[in-house]
């Protein structure tokens, strides 16, 4: 089984710690190891380095081999540019499938936080095994254990077969968008949901012929960069190609079109590490606690998530359930709940070129 790492994505809602020359796999921000490192150790306990490959960009190739010098160099697959989800796994598959053509494939993102590692590879190795005996896709849902608002659900259909290990597969009734708080409660009131942590298993061969039923264009553009592969001008040639790739995520360009999915419920303490909130409840103690990442002194605080350089000092009066990260050139201060938008921040950086700086 091949474990592929998807690590290409901006961080835009761990600004200001995650740049675009530190983006957020490569930073810590949970322990003493960046995320890419953790999920890297955490894969390494049920597959050989040589079954593990990376998705990312051309930009931070560079940096993932410095942060996984045990894997080989080919195992890294950098897109030339960026055409999001739906691209970058297809690409790397295609790369992928040129040494491994029969194997199954679990797709990994690599800013999640798991607690059971233990039960995380049972529910691996049960949705590998099933996805190998019925040539089919497997999604690894997560049962919610709160209310979560930043996360797509997945609600289950009908129980159709067992997993094994005590997990069962279901039909995918419908994949439902991040809800707002009300209607995330309900989900978790009424159960039959999950959440959707976009964990593929399948034989890649057959995740390749979704392209060829639902993005047509991409399927035909690497089947172009097939030919291309060891071709004197190999480096060029797929980078045109890549260019015309239509961008599209990997919910909207396959998931949410395929009705032939099958969905297998699992609960290993998976937290997303999206956005400075989650990173605060991964730390927390309980939800009054101050999470404090450096030096603070408070008056009637609680609740708050504060990170700032050596040499300065943050302190709080009556401020309460607050985002503050301070990096020395950038200062974001934000409520709790309203920590998913920071990316509307690197937004508006994006659109001033006298603030290109601090992206």
């Amino acid at each position: 089984m091949i474990a592929l790492i998807l690590a290409g994505g901006g961080g835009t809602r761990l600004w200001p710690v995650s740049r675009r020359s530190n983006p957020k796999q490569i930073e810590t921000f949970v322990g003493t190891q960046s995320m890419l490192r953790v999920t890297f150790e955490r894969l390494l306990q049920g597959f050989q380095p040589e079954k593990i490959f990376v998705a990312t960009s051309v930009e931070q190739a560079v940096a993932i081999q410095a942060q996984l010098p045990e894997l080989p160099n080919e195992n890294i697959i950098s897109e030339p540019c960026r055409r999001d989800t739906a691209s970058a796994i297809g690409y790397a598959l295609l790369r992928i499938s040129q040494k491994y053509p029969t194997e199954t494939f679990v797709l990994i993102n690599s800013d999640a936080h798991v607690k059971d590692v233990e039960a995380y590879h049972q529910a691996i190795t049960a949705a590998g095994r099933s996805a190998e005996e019925k040539s089919q896709t497997v999604l690894i849902g997560l049962t919610p254990t709160y209310p979560e608002t930043g996360y797509g659900y997945i609600k289950l259909g009908d129980v159709l077969a067992m997993a094994g290990e005590g997990f069962n597969l279901h039909a995918v009734e419908r994949f439902v968008e991040k809800p707002d708080p009300q209607t995330a409660a309900h989900y978790l009131s009424e159960g039959g949901y999950l959440w959707n942590a976009t964990l593929i298993v399948a034989p890649i061969s057959v995740f390749l012929s979704l392209y060829e039923k639902h993005l047509p264009e991409h399927a035909r553009l690497y089947a172009e960069m097939t030919q291309a592969i060891d071709a004197d001008n190999e480096t060029d040639l797929i980078d045109s190609l890549f260019e015309r790739l239509p961008a599209v995520s990997i919910d909207y360009g396959i998931l949410e079109k395929e009705t032939d999915l099958l969905v297998m419920p699992a609960d290993f303490g998976w937290q997303d590490i999206g956005n400075w909130r989650t990173v605060r409840d991964v730390l927390a103690t309980d939800d009054r606690a101050n999470v404090v990442r450096g030096r603070h002194v408070e008056v009637d605080s609680v609740g708050n998530f504060i990170h700032c350089p050596a040499g300065k000092l943050v302190a709080t009066v009556g401020v309460s359930d607050f985002i503050i990260v301070d990096t020395g050139d950038a200062l974001l201060v934000c409520p709790r709940d309203r920590a998913h938008e920071v990316k509307r921040i690197v937004e508006q950086l994006k659109e001033d070129e006298n603030l290109a700086e601090y992206l």
